[in-house]
């Protein structure tokens, strides 16, 4: 697809196939993740209004799901699956509060070992995707042309 296209009927087909997509890239578990992330996750957090969080055991599988999508980097999975429950509760509890502030709400985030930017920026659009952008692959290269700048800086750039 033309990242650079301005035709909305393109846009929504491409969305529409979504689902399809994910299936043919026959990732194992992926299916599953994707309706973690999609469905789920946005859900548990929604029942804990008005103080919104996560848990560690989310926040690992929200984790596996973005490493199963792109590259996989394990040692960033075990950072997570290792992480203090009380500490994220809390950084996410602040992340949630400082929307629509994103740059303030992704620093809330990557105090978290193992949590950077593009991370971040999935558990916000998770809770508010109709404030905060996933720094997906594609977005970034829709945004920002073909850039790899996993940042606070780039995620700024594009909100």
């Amino acid at each position: 697809m033309d990242f650079q296209c301005l035709n909305r009927s393109v846009w929504k087909e491409a969305l529409s196939s979504y689902s399809a997509r994910i299936v043919s890239l026959n990732k194992p578990q992926l299916v599953s993740l994707d309706d973690f992330y999609c469905n789920q996750l946005p859900a548990l957090i929604r029942q804990r209004n008005p103080n919104p969080y996560i848990t560690t055991s989310e926040l690992s599988k929200l984790m596996q799901w973005k490493l199963t999508r792109g590259k996989w980097r394990p040692r960033l999975l075990d950072f997570v699956s290792s992480l203090d429950e009380a500490l994220v509760k809390s950084a996410s509890q602040k992340a949630f509060q400082s929307l629509p502030d994103i740059s303030k709400a992704i620093s809330e985030l990557t105090v978290l070992k193992g949590v950077g930017p593009a991370t971040a920026s999935a558990l916000l659009a998770a809770y508010a995707p109709d404030v905060a952008p996933f720094m997906s692959d594609e977005a970034m290269v829709a945004a920002l042309g073909n850039s790899k700048d996993y940042t606070l800086k780039a995620v700024s750039s594009i909100c």
